[in-house]
Protein backbone atom coordinates (compact mmCIF):
# COMPACT_ATOMS: atom_id res chain seq x y z
CA UNK A 1 0.00 0.00 0.00
CA UNK A 2 1.24 3.57 -0.63
CA UNK A 3 -0.68 4.83 2.00
CA UNK A 4 -1.15 8.55 0.36
CA UNK A 5 2.54 8.49 -0.84
CA UNK A 6 3.02 8.93 -4.39
CA UNK A 7 5.43 8.43 -6.80
CA UNK A 8 8.61 11.07 -7.21
CA UNK A 9 11.11 11.29 -10.14
CA UNK A 10 14.50 10.91 -9.62
CA UNK A 11 15.46 14.20 -10.53
CA UNK A 12 17.99 16.92 -9.47
CA UNK A 13 15.60 19.57 -9.23
CA UNK A 14 13.00 17.41 -7.74
CA UNK A 15 14.86 16.61 -4.90
CA UNK A 16 16.36 20.09 -4.55
CA UNK A 17 13.37 21.69 -3.71
CA UNK A 18 12.09 18.82 -1.65
CA UNK A 19 14.63 19.78 0.47
CA UNK A 20 14.01 23.58 0.33
CA UNK A 21 10.55 23.10 1.16
CA UNK A 22 11.47 21.17 3.76
CA UNK A 23 13.35 23.82 5.73
CA UNK A 24 16.95 22.56 4.73
CA UNK A 25 19.24 25.67 4.00
CA UNK A 26 22.05 25.45 1.63
CA UNK A 27 22.03 22.26 0.11
CA UNK A 28 21.20 21.10 -3.47
CA UNK A 29 21.40 17.76 -5.65
CA UNK A 30 23.83 16.84 -8.77
CA UNK A 31 22.84 14.54 -11.25
CA UNK A 32 25.78 12.31 -11.92
CA UNK A 33 26.19 10.62 -15.46
CA UNK A 34 29.35 8.76 -14.60
CA UNK A 35 30.70 6.56 -11.74
CA UNK A 36 33.54 8.20 -11.96
CA UNK A 37 35.08 9.16 -8.88
CA UNK A 38 36.67 12.58 -9.80
CA UNK A 39 32.69 13.22 -11.37
CA UNK A 40 31.50 13.37 -7.39
CA UNK A 41 34.75 14.80 -6.10
CA UNK A 42 34.55 17.60 -8.38
CA UNK A 43 31.45 18.48 -6.39
CA UNK A 44 32.69 18.68 -2.95
CA UNK A 45 31.66 18.90 -0.41
CA UNK A 46 29.76 15.88 -0.97
CA UNK A 47 27.44 14.38 2.03
CA UNK A 48 26.40 11.37 0.02
CA UNK A 49 24.66 9.96 -2.97
CA UNK A 50 21.08 8.52 -3.66
CA UNK A 51 21.19 5.53 -5.94
CA UNK A 52 18.37 4.47 -7.99
CA UNK A 53 17.64 0.94 -9.29
CA UNK A 54 15.38 -1.53 -10.56
CA UNK A 55 14.25 -3.65 -7.31
CA UNK A 56 15.26 -7.47 -8.03
CA UNK A 57 12.21 -9.91 -8.03
CA UNK A 58 14.12 -12.93 -9.82
CA UNK A 59 16.09 -13.33 -6.71
CA UNK A 60 16.09 -12.25 -2.87
CA UNK A 61 17.13 -9.07 -2.23
CA UNK A 62 16.87 -8.80 2.04
CA UNK A 63 18.83 -11.16 4.13
CA UNK A 64 18.64 -11.42 7.61
CA UNK A 65 22.45 -12.88 8.15
CA UNK A 66 24.61 -11.13 5.24
CA UNK A 67 23.43 -8.75 2.69
CA UNK A 68 25.13 -9.43 -1.14
CA UNK A 69 28.12 -6.65 -0.68
CA UNK A 70 29.17 -5.12 3.13
CA UNK A 71 28.16 -6.13 6.04
CA UNK A 72 25.16 -5.33 8.79
CA UNK A 73 26.82 -3.28 11.20
CA UNK A 74 23.21 -3.15 14.04
CA UNK A 75 24.41 -1.26 16.67
CA UNK A 76 24.84 1.40 14.15
CA UNK A 77 20.96 1.24 13.75
CA UNK A 78 20.61 2.45 17.12
CA UNK A 79 23.50 5.21 16.78
CA UNK A 80 22.59 6.38 13.57
CA UNK A 81 19.61 7.76 11.84
CA UNK A 82 18.39 4.63 9.96
CA UNK A 83 14.80 3.67 9.57
CA UNK A 84 12.71 0.81 8.15
CA UNK A 85 10.79 1.80 5.23
CA UNK A 86 7.40 0.42 6.10
CA UNK A 87 5.14 2.22 3.24
CA UNK A 88 5.66 2.08 -0.59
CA UNK A 89 6.63 5.38 -3.05
CA UNK A 90 8.04 6.95 0.06
CA UNK A 91 11.82 5.46 -0.43
CA UNK A 92 12.94 8.42 -2.45
CA UNK A 93 12.56 11.06 0.89
CA UNK A 94 13.48 8.45 3.01
CA UNK A 95 17.19 7.99 1.82
CA UNK A 96 17.44 11.77 1.19
CA UNK A 97 16.51 11.58 4.65
CA UNK A 98 18.90 8.88 5.43
CA UNK A 99 21.90 11.19 4.30
CA UNK A 100 20.46 14.05 5.49
CA UNK A 101 19.54 13.20 9.18
CA UNK A 102 23.38 11.73 9.82
CA UNK A 103 24.80 15.55 8.80
CA UNK A 104 23.91 16.94 12.17
CA UNK A 105 26.68 19.55 12.56
CA UNK A 106 27.43 19.75 9.12
CA UNK A 107 23.97 20.89 7.13
CA UNK A 108 21.05 23.26 8.30
CA UNK A 109 17.93 20.81 8.04
CA UNK A 110 15.72 23.52 9.83
CA UNK A 111 13.25 23.58 12.39
CA UNK A 112 10.97 21.07 11.32
CA UNK A 113 13.45 18.39 10.67
CA UNK A 114 15.78 18.71 13.29
CA UNK A 115 12.41 18.58 15.43
CA UNK A 116 11.69 15.23 13.67
CA UNK A 117 15.20 13.98 14.19
CA UNK A 118 14.95 14.50 17.80
CA UNK A 119 11.74 12.43 18.26
CA UNK A 120 12.47 9.34 16.28
CA UNK A 121 16.24 8.77 17.44
CA UNK A 122 14.59 7.53 20.56
CA UNK A 123 12.37 4.50 18.40
CA UNK A 124 13.38 1.94 17.26
CA UNK A 125 14.41 1.58 13.42
CA UNK A 126 11.06 -0.09 12.82
CA UNK A 127 9.18 3.02 14.51
CA UNK A 128 11.03 5.20 12.95
CA UNK A 129 9.98 4.13 9.37
CA UNK A 130 6.07 4.35 10.86
CA UNK A 131 6.80 8.10 12.23
CA UNK A 132 8.06 8.99 8.87
CA UNK A 133 5.14 7.49 6.54
CA UNK A 134 2.92 9.51 9.47
CA UNK A 135 4.44 12.47 8.64
CA UNK A 136 2.02 15.18 7.58
CA UNK A 137 4.36 18.05 6.60
CA UNK A 138 6.94 15.32 5.43
CA UNK A 139 4.21 13.54 3.25
CA UNK A 140 2.74 17.01 1.97
CA UNK A 141 5.95 18.12 0.64
CA UNK A 142 6.96 14.87 -1.08
CA UNK A 143 3.41 14.87 -3.14
CA UNK A 144 3.78 18.28 -4.05
CA UNK A 145 6.31 16.80 -6.40
CA UNK A 146 4.66 14.17 -7.68
CA UNK A 147 3.53 14.04 -11.61
CA UNK A 148 0.02 14.95 -12.28
CA UNK A 149 -1.70 12.26 -14.71
CA UNK A 150 -5.10 13.10 -16.13
CA UNK A 151 -5.41 8.89 -17.11
CA UNK A 152 -6.12 5.57 -15.43
CA UNK A 153 -4.20 2.85 -16.62
CA UNK A 154 -6.47 -0.15 -16.40
CA UNK A 155 -5.15 -1.86 -18.27
CA UNK A 156 -2.11 -3.05 -15.73
CA UNK A 157 -5.29 -5.41 -13.80
CA UNK A 158 -5.40 -7.47 -17.11
CA UNK A 159 -2.30 -7.69 -19.04
CA UNK A 160 -1.17 -10.09 -16.28
CA UNK A 161 2.51 -8.85 -16.46
CA UNK A 162 4.50 -8.01 -13.52
CA UNK A 163 5.52 -4.07 -13.58
CA UNK A 164 9.03 -3.36 -13.01
CA UNK A 165 9.58 -2.03 -9.33
CA UNK A 166 12.22 0.87 -8.60
CA UNK A 167 14.18 1.03 -5.35
CA UNK A 168 16.32 4.44 -3.78
CA UNK A 169 19.17 3.71 -1.14
CA UNK A 170 21.58 6.22 0.62
CA UNK A 171 25.34 5.76 0.97
CA UNK A 172 26.86 8.47 2.80
CA UNK A 173 30.66 8.55 4.89
CA UNK A 174 29.43 8.51 8.89
CA UNK A 175 32.35 8.71 11.93
CA UNK A 176 34.79 6.97 9.50
CA UNK A 177 33.01 4.10 7.96
CA UNK A 178 30.87 4.00 4.43
CA UNK A 179 27.24 2.97 5.16
CA UNK A 180 24.64 1.82 2.86
CA UNK A 181 21.42 2.85 4.10
CA UNK A 182 18.05 0.69 2.84
CA UNK A 183 15.19 1.25 4.91
CA UNK A 184 14.29 -2.68 3.20
CA UNK A 185 17.39 -3.90 5.47
CA UNK A 186 17.16 -4.87 8.43
CA UNK A 187 20.24 -2.79 9.62
CA UNK A 188 22.40 -0.32 7.71
CA UNK A 189 25.07 -2.08 5.90
CA UNK A 190 28.83 -0.94 6.23
CA UNK A 191 31.62 -1.24 3.19
CA UNK A 192 34.38 -0.62 5.66
CA UNK A 193 36.58 2.25 6.58
CA UNK A 194 36.13 5.94 4.57
CA UNK A 195 37.29 9.18 5.55
CA UNK A 196 35.48 11.94 3.96
CA UNK A 197 38.20 12.84 1.09
CA UNK A 198 38.12 8.95 0.24
CA UNK A 199 33.94 8.83 -0.26
CA UNK A 200 34.40 9.40 -4.24
CA UNK A 201 36.49 6.73 -4.50
CA UNK A 202 34.87 4.22 -2.51
CA UNK A 203 31.44 4.99 -3.30
CA UNK A 204 32.28 4.55 -6.45
CA UNK A 205 33.88 0.80 -6.05
CA UNK A 206 30.66 -0.33 -4.38
CA UNK A 207 28.45 0.95 -7.08
CA UNK A 208 30.28 -0.72 -9.63
CA UNK A 209 29.91 -4.13 -8.03
CA UNK A 210 26.48 -3.32 -7.41
CA UNK A 211 25.78 -2.49 -11.44
CA UNK A 212 27.50 -5.52 -11.86
CA UNK A 213 24.80 -7.71 -10.98
CA UNK A 214 22.90 -6.83 -13.48
CA UNK A 215 22.40 -7.62 -17.13
CA UNK A 216 24.47 -5.80 -19.14
CA UNK A 217 21.40 -4.55 -20.84
CA UNK A 218 20.18 -2.50 -17.99
CA UNK A 219 20.97 0.65 -18.44
CA UNK A 220 18.22 2.05 -15.55
CA UNK A 221 20.07 3.51 -13.09
CA UNK A 222 20.25 6.87 -11.72
CA UNK A 223 22.51 8.59 -9.14
CA UNK A 224 21.93 12.04 -7.22
CA UNK A 225 24.53 13.60 -5.23
CA UNK A 226 23.75 15.34 -1.82
CA UNK A 227 26.29 18.74 -1.97
CA UNK A 228 26.33 21.91 -0.64
CA UNK A 229 24.49 24.77 -2.53
CA UNK A 230 26.54 25.43 -5.50
CA UNK A 231 25.14 29.21 -5.56
CA UNK A 232 27.00 29.58 -1.88
CA UNK A 233 30.60 28.59 -3.29
CA UNK A 234 30.00 30.96 -6.58
CA UNK A 235 29.22 33.60 -3.54
CA UNK A 236 32.47 33.15 -1.62
CA UNK A 237 34.93 33.53 -4.66
CA UNK A 238 33.39 35.99 -6.18
CA UNK A 239 32.36 34.49 -9.44
CA UNK A 240 29.47 36.13 -10.73
CA UNK A 241 29.13 34.22 -14.13
CA UNK A 242 28.51 30.55 -12.22
CA UNK A 243 26.11 32.47 -9.74
CA UNK A 244 24.17 33.56 -12.68
CA UNK A 245 24.07 30.18 -14.44
CA UNK A 246 23.34 28.49 -11.02
CA UNK A 247 20.60 30.90 -10.40
CA UNK A 248 19.52 30.41 -13.89
CA UNK A 249 19.07 26.44 -13.18
CA UNK A 250 17.29 27.50 -10.24
CA UNK A 251 15.04 29.27 -12.59
CA UNK A 252 14.68 25.98 -14.84
CA UNK A 253 14.11 23.75 -12.16
CA UNK A 254 11.41 25.58 -10.65
CA UNK A 255 9.47 25.97 -14.17
CA UNK A 256 9.78 22.05 -14.37
CA UNK A 257 8.42 21.31 -11.02
CA UNK A 258 5.35 23.67 -11.58
CA UNK A 259 4.94 21.84 -14.83
CA UNK A 260 4.72 18.50 -13.32
CA UNK A 261 1.80 19.40 -10.83
CA UNK A 262 -0.51 20.11 -14.10
CA UNK A 263 -1.37 17.90 -16.92
CA UNK A 264 -2.37 20.04 -19.91
CA UNK A 265 -4.55 17.73 -21.73
CA UNK A 266 -7.59 19.98 -21.90
CA UNK A 267 -5.27 22.79 -22.79
CA UNK A 268 -4.03 20.87 -25.29
CA UNK A 269 -7.24 19.94 -26.85
CA UNK A 270 -8.92 23.55 -26.46
CA UNK A 271 -6.00 24.71 -28.40
CA UNK A 272 -6.09 22.25 -31.05
CA UNK A 273 -9.82 22.29 -31.30
CA UNK A 274 -9.44 26.41 -31.84
CA UNK A 275 -7.33 26.37 -34.56
CA UNK A 276 -8.93 23.26 -36.20
CA UNK A 277 -12.33 26.09 -36.12
CA UNK A 278 -9.77 28.60 -37.53
CA UNK A 279 -8.57 26.61 -40.40
CA UNK A 280 -11.97 25.76 -41.42
CA UNK A 281 -13.66 29.12 -41.08
CA UNK A 282 -10.47 30.72 -43.50
CA UNK A 283 -10.57 28.19 -45.89
CA UNK A 284 -13.11 24.89 -45.09
CA UNK A 285 -11.31 21.68 -45.52
CA UNK A 286 -8.98 22.51 -48.33
CA UNK A 287 -7.07 24.98 -45.76
CA UNK A 288 -7.51 22.00 -42.92
CA UNK A 289 -6.11 19.66 -45.49
CA UNK A 290 -3.00 22.35 -46.71
CA UNK A 291 -2.18 23.12 -42.69
CA UNK A 292 -2.22 18.72 -42.08
CA UNK A 293 0.12 18.42 -44.86
CA UNK A 294 1.97 21.21 -43.92
CA UNK A 295 3.21 19.92 -40.49
CA UNK A 296 4.00 16.64 -41.94
CA UNK A 297 6.45 17.94 -44.03
CA UNK A 298 7.73 19.89 -41.48
CA UNK A 299 8.28 16.57 -39.34
CA UNK A 300 9.49 14.80 -42.15
CA UNK A 301 12.00 17.52 -42.76
CA UNK A 302 13.09 17.53 -39.09
CA UNK A 303 13.46 13.80 -39.30
CA UNK A 304 16.06 13.59 -42.03
CA UNK A 305 17.86 16.51 -40.37
CA UNK A 306 18.25 14.41 -37.32
CA UNK A 307 18.87 11.15 -39.29
CA UNK A 308 21.70 13.67 -41.17
CA UNK A 309 23.33 14.75 -38.34
CA UNK A 310 22.14 18.26 -38.29
CA UNK A 311 20.34 19.73 -35.13
CA UNK A 312 16.64 19.38 -36.90
CA UNK A 313 15.66 22.52 -36.62
CA UNK A 314 12.34 24.19 -37.83
CA UNK A 315 12.02 24.41 -41.69
CA UNK A 316 10.42 27.78 -42.75
CA UNK A 317 7.95 26.44 -45.57
CA UNK A 318 6.29 28.69 -48.51
CA UNK A 319 2.85 30.21 -48.18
Amino acid sequence: MSGGWNTIESDAGVFTFLLNNLGVKDVQFEELLTLEPESLASLSPVYGVIFLFKYPTDTPYTSTDKPLDGTFDREAGERLWFAAQTIQNACGTQALLSVLMNKEGEVDVGGPLREFREFTMALPHEFRGEALSNSELIRDVHNSFSRSSPFADETQQTRGEAEDAFHFVAYTPIGGTLYELDGLQPAPISHGACAEAEFPARVAEVLQRRVARYDLSEIRFNLLAMVRDRRAAAREIGDDEALAREERRRHDWQFENALRRHNFVGFAGAVTRAVVEAKLKEGGDAAYKGWVDEAKARTRLRLEGRKKGGGGEDVEMED
